[in-house]
Order: C-alpha cells, then sequence, then structure tokens
C-alpha cells in the first residue's frame, strides 16, 4: 500500500513572527546513562531487549541491572475475612526458580564484559515495583521488551509496559515485538 508523502507545510516570514521556534532550554543535556535497568520476565520475547541494552551500556560505559519480579499476590484465608492477607505458600520456590532461569539467561550478559547485577524480587504489582527499584537504585533507564499484545489480551492481561512508561520517573525504553 503506497502512502501520499507528507504535507508540506511553508511558513511565511509573518507565520515566523507569530509563532516563534522556542529556543532549547540551557539546561538541556544530552542523555548519558550510567546505570541502566533491564527488566525480564524470563521469557524469549524478553530477551530481545537483551543485546540492545548491552550495547547502550558499553557506548555510554554504564553498568546493568537486570531484574526479574515474581508477582506475589497476596490472598486473605478462607473463611477469616479479618486475618492479614498470606503469600503464595509456593512464593519461595517461585523467586529460586526465577534466580536460575535469569542466571541462564545472563549468561548472554557475562560474554560482553559490561558490569551487571541481577535480582529477583517479588511484589504483587510488576510494573510498581519495576518503577520503584529504578528510584531505589539509581537507575537512569529502563529498558524493556514489550510483549506486543492487543484488544482483548491486552484488555483482560493488561500492559506491564505501558504501565512502567505511565509511571517511570526515568526515561522508557520499550524493544516491540517484531
Amino acid at each position: 500500500v503506497q502512502r501520499p508523502p507528507p504535507a508540506r507545510i511553508e511558513l511565511t516570514s509573518s507565520d515566523a513572527a507569530r509563532h516563534p521556534i522556542p529556543e532549547t532550554r540551557s539546561e538541556t543535556r544530552p542523555m548519558k546513562p550510567a546505570k541502566i535497568l533491564l527488566t525480564t520476565d524470563l521469557s524469549q520475547e524478553a530477551e530481545r531487549a537483551f543485546a540492545p541494552a548491552v550495547d547502550l551500556a558499553k557506548t555510554f560505559g554504564a553498568s546493568l541491572c537486570v531484574l526479574n519480579v515474581v508477582e506475589d499476590l497476596p490472598i486473605t484465608p478462607h473463611g477469616a475475612p479479618l486475618a492479614p492477607p498470606v503469600h503464595s505458600p509456593g512464593l519461595e520456590q517461585e523467586q529460586l526458580d526465577a534466580r536460575k532461569r535469569l542466571d541462564e539467561q545472563t549468561k548472554i550478559i557475562d560474554e560482553t564484559g559490561v558490569p551487571y547485577e541481577k535480582a529477583v524480587i517479588a511484589a504483587p504489582q510488576v510494573a510498581q515495583a519495576v518503577v520503584d527499584y529504578a528510584d531505589e537504585h539509581d537507575c537512569d533507564l529502563i529498558a524493556l521488551s514489550s510483549h506486543g499484545r492487543s484488544g482483548f489480551k491486552r484488555f483482560f492481561m493488561g500492559s506491564v509496559a505501558e504501565l512502567i512508561l505511565r509511571h517511570a520517573h526515568v526515561p522508557v525504553l520499550v524493544f516491540p515485538k517484531q
């Protein structure tokens, strides 16, 4: 499908006088991240962000922090509505399994020489945990891969990438589904 060329807009001198182009602010400076938070859900889709994040880290001399968040949905015990919520009984094992899978996934980074640390944490809301982790660990950039869900799947399952984009206090680099 051929698309028409973009419309060309020409400004006259009177237009330029009425709508001046704002000057760039003097305090604006180029982004040079020192610590990049690379998130992973341990899927193959998440691995798409690894190589570009490593390249960015090499380019800027930055370190990586590879994070996996295990979703921990506390539940109220049946028949005890006033009891405090309890964590999933399999949470510790899930975290151990996630650490093993993260060790496998980060072997790609081992070969590059880029300094990195890795973490597995548990939280009830994955996106908020990523945003909080970036803030608490002074990360300058969040890199992640999007699964590319749309329509009903996105409505039903939500979009962690979108929530991170909306709530992060640092730039977010999203690698779309290919």
